[in-house]
């Protein structure tokens, strides 16, 4: 379990090609403090198990469904990334309960200064994605816990402060990148219990409110 509190900037040292999957791995400083072979780290928002380490990097392999649903794939030599290492116990939940677990990638579609440092992001989310995310809510992007400020149709946009600015690799994106989703899980289990009642009915609509009489 993560918090979405980006700890370090890692860099990719490289992304070898293996006959299932993939390994990476990672230049890094911090996250090494306490590592060890099997712990859990997110690196741009997604769940990797570490199988090596020394010390100045870790690898991980990658498995042809992170593959898929990510974008690390994507990634190339001298990348930033972010990381976090799994939740303490005994730590602070300073941002929102985030699993590492991603749903799939949105489109980067630009970061529009506002001055004093903040900037204004906007990602294009996959539509059958929208139903997850409502303002003022929790999504994870890229590992990085955001709130989010409007969502209009597919586009979700977000505030992003000096700090975030300075200690994620937000900055490197260019339009047409693809970045990792988290959704809330909350709202995932609310929608499937939902669904599993006897007694649900279809959603609420003008045509169903008209047919009731109002």
């Amino acid at each position: 379990m993560f918090t979405g509190i980006v700890e370090e900037l890692g860099t990719v040292e490289r992304l070898d090609s293996l006959p299932v999957g993939a390994r990476l791995g990672i230049r890094c400083r911090q996250v090494l403090e306490d590592m060890q072979a099997g712990a859990s780290i997110a690196v741009s928002g997604v769940c990797l198990t570490v199988a090596a380490f020394d010390a100045t990097s870790f690898s991980a392999d990658l498995s042809p469904e992170t593959l898929r649903a990510s974008s690390l794939g994507d990634l190339r030599h001298g990348a930033p990334v972010n990381l976090e290492r799994a939740l303490s116990p005994t730590g602070r939940l300073g941002g929102h309960l985030v699993q590492g677990h991603i749903d799939g990638t949105g489109e980067f579609l630009g970061l529009e200064a506002l001055g004093d440092g903040n900037w204004w992001l906007k990602v294009r989310i996959p539509r059958q994605f929208e139903r997850y995310v409502v303002a003022k809510g929790s999504i994870a992007l890229d590992g990085i816990g955001l709130t989010v400020a409007s969502i209009e149709q597919d586009v979700l946009a977000a505030a992003i402060v000096p700090v975030t600015w300075r200690e994620t690799a937000l900055r490197s994106h260019r339009p047409g990148d693809r970045v990792n989703l988290e959704c809330d899980i909350l709202a995932k289990y609310v929608e499937k219990l939902l669904a599993a009642r006897p007694d649900h009915r279809p959603a609420l609509t003008i045509d169903r409110l008209r047919d009731l009489g109002y």
